[in-house]
Formats: structure tokens, C-alpha cells, sequence
């Protein structure tokens, strides 16, 4: 899709607004789950309603994918939650 790219070292190839660290996750996490208006996320975000529309267009044609997003992010967030909670071994000696 037009002005949607991926880059693997850029927020760890999710999609996301081309010339931008916003990723669509990013923007269907605020107006998807958290109801947030598309005017309001544009202001926040500092971009075009355009954009806001084109990652929830994105995000909407390619379910399966955001849903693999989503499932990566949780996996790495619960993986760093317990490492976080988790001494290291030689601290625990």
C-alpha cells in the first residue's frame, strides 16, 4: 500500500508510515481499541488524517498481519516482563 513500508531495523519491521517511527499498530491501538477520533490522533501524532486512514486502511486489509504484529509485541513485552521480574542467576548465588 502506498505511503505504508517496512524496514526491518526500523520498530522491528513493523508496518508504519513511510518516513515516520509511527506504526500502524500504533495508530489502530488508539482508535481501534482505545476509541481515540482520527482528528484527535492526527493532532496528537502531528500527521495528515490521510495518514491516520491509510494505517487503519492498512491495518484493516491485512488482518492476519497486524494480528501477528500484535502477537509478536505481546510475546517480546511478556519476555521482558520476565527477564525484568527475574534476578540473574549470578545475583542469585
Amino acid at each position: 500500500m502506498d505511503g505504508i513500508v517496512r524496514t526491518d531495523d526500523v520498530l522491528g519491521g513493523e508496518p508504519r508510515l513511510a518516513g515516520r517511527r509511527i506504526s500502524v499498530r500504533q495508530i489502530s491501538e488508539l482508535a481501534v481499541d482505545g476509541g481515540v477520533p482520527p482528528a484527535e490522533i492526527a493532532d496528537q501524532l502531528e500527521i495528515s488524517h490521510a495518514d491516520v486512514h491509510r494505517a487503519l486502511t492498512y491495518y484493516y486489509e491485512h488482518p492476519a498481519e497486524m494480528q501477528a504484529v500484535r502477537d509478536r509485541r505481546r510475546e517480546a513485552i511478556d519476555s521482558l516482563d520476565t527477564a525484568a521480574i527475574s534476578p540473574p542467576e549470578s545475583l542469585t548465588r
